[in-house]
């Protein structure tokens, strides 16, 4: 079963420049800058690290300070290959054997400290993931994900390349994903903990544990006319009661999709008219999990059979209260085709 709800009090919709405003024909109107986005967030990280870190705790706040090479079109609902447009590279190709993929990246990005973006920048991130460089990030998650990148080489300033030990057609797919930020040379891992520089829309401006992350407007963007807002604020509640009430009080602009129960969502929306809470399907799963070393588990046949008999569609009835999916078996799409999930790492708050 799948389903999440999200709130937004419309009395704030001022605030609110980084959701696209849609007229009735489906244009986009004119969208005046300016406000800070007020935000709860749910817990506290550990780091400011995206590399190092393995939840959207972090990575939520930190997308918006960072740039992918590479990401995935944000205006598509479905991740997908095809559906990958440029970030900080203008282009991209691969070798006729599908082993060498080369960026063409853009000049003039520089970092949030005023250093030049480079090739350099590139190459530095993927020696940090392999455990290659001569820093060392203090926990590595998705080291797995570059077992078959051979290297990763450079040619002057704005062009580098990824050569793989044999073909991965899905690996672009990897540099799409929303833990792929590129990182400068010049700042060590352990400052990107605390204080993270990068080349994002928003600029990072402080992160007190327990308490807030706050973003600041990145003032010579390298994306024209981006972002909209002058900041983002987050505030850190883990009580979701005690961050609904302050919802509800117009302390904040909206939550993300997920953290409320459909029941208590349609309980705001009764007491609160005021607010447009919004019902979308998202990729968390309610599943059956079952020990298959344990007896009588260790049994397929039984596993099988307890799957079959799970009434699904009762469940979402009653736990989501018919407000969710079936979702499908996790196997790769047909024709070859490879499935990806993941948002991107630098402008998916574009805003």
């Amino acid at each position: 079963m799948r389903a999440a709800g999200s709130v937004i009090p419309w009395g704030r919709a001022a605030m609110l420049a980084a959701l696209t405003l849609i007229t009735a024909s489906g244009m986009a109107v004119a969208q005046k800058p300016g406000g800070i986005l007020k935000i709860p967030h749910g817990d506290s990280p550990a780091s400011m690290s995206i590399l190092e870190e393995s939840t959207i705790v972090s990575e939520g706040p930190m997308m918006a300070v960072f740039n992918n090479l590479v990401m995935f079109d944000q205006h598509i609902a479905q991740n997908r290959l095809d559906t990958i447009v440029p970030d900080l590279a203008s282009e991209w190709s691969w070798n006729e054997d599908g082993t060498v993929l080369t960026f063409k990246l853009r000049q003039g990005v520089k970092w949030h400290d005023g250093k030049p973006f480079t090739a350099k920048d590139v190459k530095c991130t993927w020696d940090l993931l392999q455990g290659n460089g001569t820093e060392k990030l203090r926990i590595n998650p998705r080291k797995s994900w570059y077992q078959n990148l051979a290297e990763v080489t450079t040619n002057g300033d704005f062009e580098a390349s990824f050569r793989l030990k044999r073909p991965q057609p899905s690996f672009i797919g990897l540099l799409a994903s929303g833990w792929s930020p590129v990182y400068p040379c010049h700042v060590p891992p352990r400052e990107m903990r605390q204080h993270p520089i990068g080349t994002g829309p928003f600029k990072f401006v402080e992160f007190k544990p327990n308490e807030s992350i706050k973003l600041t407007r990145s003032t010579d963007y390298w994306k024209p006319g981006r972002p909209y807002l002058d900041g983002v604020e987050y505030t850190i509640i883990r009580s979701a009661s005690t961050w609904i009430l302050a919802l509800g009080a117009h302390q904040f602009d909206r939550t993300g999709p997920g953290f409320i129960a459909i029941s208590l969502l349609k309980e705001i929306k009764s007491q609160a008219p005021g607010m447009n809470c919004e019902i979308a399907s998202w990729n968390t799963s309610r599943t059956a999990i079952m020990n298959r070393a344990a007896p009588p588990f260790d049994n397929a046949q039984l596993r099988r059979a307890i799957t079959l008999a799970l009434d699904r569609k009762a469940f979402i009835d009653i736990i989501g209260e018919g407000q969710g999916e079936i979702g499908a078996t996790m196997q790769p799409p047909p024709q070859r085709r490879v499935g990806h999930a993941g948002g991107h790492a630098g402008d998916a708050a574009g805003i």
